[in-house]
């Protein structure tokens, strides 16, 4: 890969991450922070991609796949709670579930 565009393509990121940094603290609802977080998270996953394609090592690779499975989860988590207060659901019967074997 190119240095000027490994670079350039670095720079950008890191423009990127700063502004979903300043979008966490000045948004004005939770639904807006949630989605700058992922916002966040990704930029740091697409981050570490590129240092690792640059460098060769496949460590920052494990590591970017961790960070985007936490991310995409901790976002379902949130935006869960946001909506409906709670995390996790309680299973309540329905008339189809009572019913016998077919």
């Amino acid at each position: 890969m190119s240095d000027t565009i490994f670079y350039t393509a670095m720079i950008w990121m890191t423009c990127l991450l700063l502004t979903a940094a300043v979008t966490v603290i000045r948004a004005r609802t939770a639904l807006a922070r949630i989605l700058a977080l992922d916002a966040l998270s990704l930029v740091l996953v697409a981050l570490l991609v590129l240092y690792s394609t640059t460098t060769g090592t496949s460590y920052y690779l494990d590591a970017a796949l961790l960070l985007a499975m936490l991310s995409f989860l901790s976002t379902l988590a949130a935006a869960r709670y946001s909506s409906e207060g709670r995390v996790f659901s309680r299973a309540t019967p329905n008339a189809s579930s009572n019913r016998g074997p077919l």
